[in-house]
């Protein structure tokens, strides 16, 4: 008889927050055109709108990814807190507990799948390491635990060995080991969320990470020794986002509304003139945060694109333009530099237009991994999570960045004083310049990464190998 069955299937299990799922997302093509199956497990809310807000794919190029869209049990979905002075977007706690909700449906997908394939492997994000646990009852399958943040953020939290390893690589930079276990970052009630879901991690093979070794080197290296120790893997296979654009996909050029209005903006600006401001897609800010904002903006007579938008809810069922009163004759006044997007914008293709010279970001990993990828240099303004540690990545270790506001006045409204400072420091200084030639030289090497011989791509290509058997 001949061996119908495939040789090796993938289960991509995102968490359905935006920045967990793009990233996955990314990466399901990357396999995919190895002429993997991959098997793309979301809700029909999230999933849907990660496919809408894909960026740099070919939308026709996803024949061998198949979108499963479970429903999971309703929850409450509040809007975010634009008052809190703690940034970590609690309004999203419910959305996870009830992705838990999707083991039962993975399960059912996981059993159906592998008596079709010689190799059945689940790729599923750290927090969601409790919906993916039964595949141990299959004897033909195996999990990788994806970490949607950097290695340098996961090593801050492994081995007192390691930490003391990565105190050592910041100590020029007078940082503890404290100072680096950043407070505040969490809430308690996600704290304990995250144990639940990362105890899983046993479970798995090994780990993957959207980095690049050009980038993450040192680091990975640490992570690795540590790995060896359980017997565990280490794959560094990022940017998983395709970094060949440079204007913006045509993708995005498509419907003649806002996306295309901002990128035909850019194209009328001089290269590296413009600086554009993006908090992502779980930061709400007071309007007074917001007004300090357009002030400093206005003020330092910098071309800018400034997403003003309201963090995503649980649900999505909700507008996403900001209904906040900016200074009055503010957009009037800032026309001819200054372009104002009250909606979700594509970042991806923004960052890679040669008229943007400066990105002030929340410090969000696919920010960073974007941004970077681009040879963009970065105004660090950390919000929650993960982000404190990525700011220290991009600005003390890379030096591809400044910092806008320091962690420890995290509560306080940054004056329009400080935005214009920052702004003028990363666009219009000595500094920004030696800053932005280190960030240009590092989004070569990364692009370099992903071609055909690069350490990116063969990594890949060792992962493909290694779950091909």
């Amino acid at each position: 008889m001949v061996d119908t069955k495939h040789t090796v299937v993938v289960v991509m299990v995102p968490l359905p927050l935006q920045g967990h799922l793009n990233q996955l997302l990314h990466l399901s093509h990357r396999i995919s055109t190895h002429n993997i199956p991959v098997h793309f497990v979301s809700t029909t809310v999230h999933g849907g709108q990660a496919k809408l807000r894909l960026q740099g794919w070919n939308p026709n190029t996803t024949s061998t990814i198949t979108f499963h869209e479970p429903p999971i049990p309703s929850f409450p979905s509040p809007p975010p807190n634009h008052n809190s002075t703690n940034k970590f977007p609690s309004h999203l706690q419910p959305l996870c507990e009830a992705a838990t909700h999707l083991r039962r449906p993975v399960t059912t997908l996981l059993r159906k799948l592998s008596p079709t394939t010689h190799r059945l492997v689940v790729i599923h994000d750290s927090l969601m390491g409790s919906v993916v646990q039964d595949f141990v009852s299959l004897p033909n399958a195996e999990s990788y635990t994806f970490h949607s943040v950097s290695a340098f953020s996961i090593a801050l939290y492994a081995s007192e060995k390691v930490r003391d390893h990565i105190c050592n690589l910041v100590k020029p930079h007078a940082l503890t080991k404290d100072e680096l276990m950043f407070e505040g970052c969490f809430t308690s009630e996600f704290k304990r969320f995250i144990a639940v879901q990362h105890a899983y991690a046993k479970l798995s093979s090994g780990r993957i990470y959207n980095t690049c070794r050009d980038v993450e080197q040192p680091i990975l290296e640490l992570l690795e020794a540590e790995a060896r120790i359980g017997n565990k893997l280490l794959w560094a296979l990022g940017p998983f986002h395709p970094v060949n654009t440079h204007s913006g996909s045509n993708f995005s050029r498509k419907d003649g509304g806002p996306v295309e209005q901002c990128l035909n903006w850019l194209d009328k600006q001089a290269s590296d003139s413009v600086i554009f401001i993006n908090f992502g897609t779980t930061t709400s800010f007071s309007e007074d945060q917001i007004i300090e904002i357009a002030i400093g903006l206005e003020t330092s007579d910098q071309k800018f694109v400034w997403v003003v938008r309201d963090a995503d809810r649980g649900d999505f069922a909700t507008n996403d333009i900001v209904h906040v009163d900016l200074p009055k004759g503010f957009e009037e006044r800032v026309k001819d530099r200054g372009l104002v997007v009250r909606e979700w914008a594509p970042q991806l293709d923004i960052l890679a237009h040669p008229s943007i010279g400066g990105f002030m970001s929340h410090c969000g990993w696919n920010s960073c991994v974007e941004s970077m990828s681009m040879g963009v240099p970065i105004a660090a303004w950390p919000m929650h999570s993960d982000q404190p540690n990525n700011a220290v990545l991009v600005t003390k270790l890379l030096k591809v960045g400044i910092v806008v506001k320091d962690w420890c006045r995290r509560e306080q409204v940054v004056a329009a004083a400080v935005v214009e400072k920052a702004v003028r420091r990363l666009m219009g200084s000595k500094e920004g310049e030696e800053v932005r030639k280190r960030a240009v030289a590092i989004g070569r090497r990364i692009r370099k990464s992903v071609r055909e011989g690069g350490v990116t791509q063969m990594e890949l290509e060792s992962f493909i190998s290694h779950i091909s058997r």
